[in-house]
């Protein structure tokens, strides 16, 4: 299995549609030069993931222009398309009564905020089939921000989503999702043998994403797939250095900091040898019973 994941630039000063139009060429790029079968973009790449004063505006349906133009890119190029995160603008009165068209849900007040009369707005990440099928959405859980930003301007999902590829399952999480070991566990217990992140994480805090990615794969015994942005939007530089780890934590590949396709094999198996020769996932313990004080 080989994935390619897209480490696109999110500035400012490149409209919307044209930057969709370059990451569907891009999409095309991967899979004519790499034979990917599974290609990434990150998170919120069509706004940029600080650009807070732009999510209301640049919110779209789950079926708006992001889901049209990446699904016609994952038809044309044969390739399942996990097309990063887009802020999708959920139905009038989603945020008090639970789902729109895609999973999860949230509270809240304010404009294009979870409860308002224009919808709840979401961290949303798209995967299509090669045939240019939705085949999963996922509604980003954990919210970054703490009392500002994505925290406050966006609702939470409320739903674990795993997505069935041919040669592995792949679990779906978002960003910020990555320092909540919990919901990873989660996912392997739905069947993930591949964790795939889209994200746009800071360059300040690029020492976190490196070390947490292997943190992931390590001790869920799967492959990671964290992709980023490049560039600077909003005035907050990128990260970049896409990874792809290993189940036993080994470094497949690392992008640098600027705009770049990472490509790498998966061998899908490994994941069940990690788990056989290191049973460490039979030895979990929920409740230990220790004294409350």
């Amino acid at each position: 299995m080989r994935a390619s994941l897209i480490q696109i630039a999110v500035s400012d000063d490149e409209p919307v549609a044209t930057r969709r139009r370059r990451a569907a060429s891009l999409v095309a790029d991967a899979a004519r030069d790499s034979g990917a079968d599974l290609v990434v973009l990150p998170e919120l790449w069509t706004v940029g993931a600080f650009a807070y004063e732009s999510f209301a505006s640049g919110a779209e349906p789950l079926r708006g222009p992001t889901y049209e133009i990446m699904a016609k890119a994952a038809s044309d190029a044969g390739v399942w398309l996990h097309a990063g995160s887009v802020p999708e603008r959920g139905p009038a009165g989603d945020g008090e009564g639970g789902p729109g068209p895609g999973p999860g849900s949230g509270s809240g007040s304010g404009e294009g905020s979870p409860g308002s009369g224009e919808g709840t707005l979401y961290n949303t990440s798209l995967v299509f089939s090669p045939d240019g099928e939705l085949a999963a959405s996922y509604r980003k859980i954990h919210r970054f921000g703490f009392d500002k930003g994505e925290a406050v301007l966006m609702g939470a999902g409320s739903e674990l989503v795993t997505v069935r590829l041919p040669e592995a399952t792949v679990g779906m999480a978002t960003c910020y999702d990555l320092r909540f070991p919990e919901m990873f566990r989660s996912l392997v217990d739905e069947g993930a043998e591949v964790l795939v992140v889209p994200a746009g994480w800071p360059e300040r805090r690029r020492a976190h994403w490196t070390v947490l990615a292997q943190a992931r794969a390590v001790e869920n015994q799967s492959y990671v797939l964290a992709c980023g942005t490049a560039g600077t939007h909003a005035g907050v530089p990128q990260a970049g250095h896409s990874i792809a780890v290993d189940p036993w934590g080994e470094v497949l590949g690392e992008a640098g900091a600027g705009e770049e396709i990472l490509t790498v094999d998966l061998d899908p198996a490994r994941v069940g040898s990690a788990r056989e020769r290191f049973p460490v996932l039979k030895d979990r313990v929920f409740d230990v019973g220790l004294p409350r004080r």
